[in-house]
């Protein structure tokens, strides 16, 4: 008997021996997002589950993708491919494709959402049963077309079980709805879930991160996320946690705006987007008129021609990038006109490297080793963890791999 599973070890592939290491039938792999934690945030002694998941599992900073924006980011921890290559390049966009329309948070049509995979798709056409309470474009019908939605179609376009985006639905409402899936019976119980949470962000944006009016927040959140760990003990249900963030958050005021129409008059451009960076569109026949007058950046931003954009941040490949992108030095804010009132706040969406835009990550479960700290990595890295841990065979066409893991995950 030994000698022939030995003979049938040696004739499986790499990517089938990671299918015959797949995970416990009854382990669940639950992602997490908190919207808005930069990774610091773990240090002002206010989240105390969080930092014992921390202790007790695999913890790091993640650099985001850029832009730092919420959808961008949130399609990349779950595609494996930064913004330029899964079509979400920002949280406003056009594209050649359809002029005229508008991309905004609220975009339902999958022709946006289209171009990269996402892993809950991956994982239903694996035969795994997956779930979403909330994810940014999850609630979008992975495949599908205007004319022939994917929620009326068969396959894997969309989780078996999931939520439309209610921002008044409580954080403790979703915890307990993720509970609730965990008490089905194992054979329809979901072995991927994500949850969402977006009060961190929310409170960031208002009093921004060094605010100490920031920390009901993080209390809260960490709170809803002990009730989480709490309530999968009870029912004894093995679980890998992967909780994250899209980004961090910049302390933002009125003393630091850099207004738009100072730099070049309002009739050579189109404002896409603005903020940490402005997403420019120049008029019909005013593209070098535009250029020459933004072409001599400030000492607190930067502009380029899309394919001029550094190397170093991946962007300006796709038809939906526009022709200018104005990006902003940390904590500085990029506006159409110069503000009329006094204010302060936090912003994201600067540059990867920024300290300020470093996000959460913690692994922790049966698949992670304990008290491992991490350096540095990429969000590209999640999808291929998340693939690891649902016992995916890995994957060459994503931008991201598992090897900033080395050392953090359970041979």
């Amino acid at each position: 008997m030994a000698r022939l599973l030995i003979l049938l070890l040696a004739l499986l592939t790499p990517a089938a021996l990671v299918q015959a290491r797949a995970a416990p039938p009854d382990r669940v792999v639950i992602l997490i997002s908190l919207d808005g934690f930069r990774a610091d945030y773990l240090d002002k002694g206010v989240t105390p589950n969080l930092a014992e998941l921390a202790k007790g599992g695999v913890n790091a900073a993640m650099r985001p993708s850029f832009p730092s924006k919420t959808f961008p980011n949130h399609w990349t921890l779950v595609t494996g491919m930064v913004p330029d290559h899964h079509g979400i390049v920002a949280n406003r966009m056009e594209d050649p494709a359809r002029p005229g329309e508008l991309f905004t948070m609220a975009s339902d049509d999958p022709f946006w959402w289209n171009t990269a995979e996402p892993i809950w798709a991956m994982a239903e056409r694996a035969g795994i049963r997956t779930a979403t309470m909330f994810w940014p474009g999850s609630d979008v019908g992975w495949g599908g077309t205007r004319s022939r939605p994917a929620a009326m179609t068969s396959g894997g376009e969309r989780p078996s079980d999931w939520q439309e985006y209610n921002q008044a639905i409580t954080n403790r409402q979703r915890i307990d709805a993720v509970l609730d899936w965990m008490r089905r019976p194992a054979a329809i119980r979901p072995r991927l879930v994500t949850l969402y949470f977006d009060t961190i962000d929310t409170a960031g944006h208002e009093f921004g991160p060094d605010d100490p009016r920031i920390e009901p927040a993080l209390t809260e959140a960490d709170a809803r996320i002990g009730e989480l760990v709490q309530g999968l003990r009870d029912m004894a249900i093995p679980a890998d946690l992967v909780i994250v963030a899209d980004h961090g958050m910049a302390a933002t005021s009125s003393e630091r705006v850099i207004a738009l129409d100072r730099l070049a008059d309002p009739a050579l451009y189109r404002v896409i987007e603005q903020g940490s960076y402005a997403a420019l569109v120049p008029t019909e026949g005013n593209e070098e008129r535009l250029w020459k007058a933004l072409s001599a950046s400030g000492p607190n931003h930067t502009c380029w021609r899309k394919d001029q954009i550094p190397a170093r941040l991946h962007y300006g490949a796709s038809p939906r990038v526009p022709p200018i992108i104005c990006l902003a030095r940390s904590g500085w804010t990029i506006t159409a006109t110069a503000p009329d009132r006094a204010f302060v706040g936090g912003a994201h969406g600067y540059a990867p490297e920024d300290p300020a835009m470093a996000a959460l990550f913690i692994g922790n479960g049966p698949s992670f080793v304990p008290g491992v700290h991490l350096a540095p990595f990429d969000n590209t890295a999640i999808t291929p963890l998340l693939r690891h841990l649902l016992g995916l065979p890995p994957v060459d066409s994503l931008d991201g791999t598992i090897k900033p893991f080395a050392g953090g995950l359970r041979q």
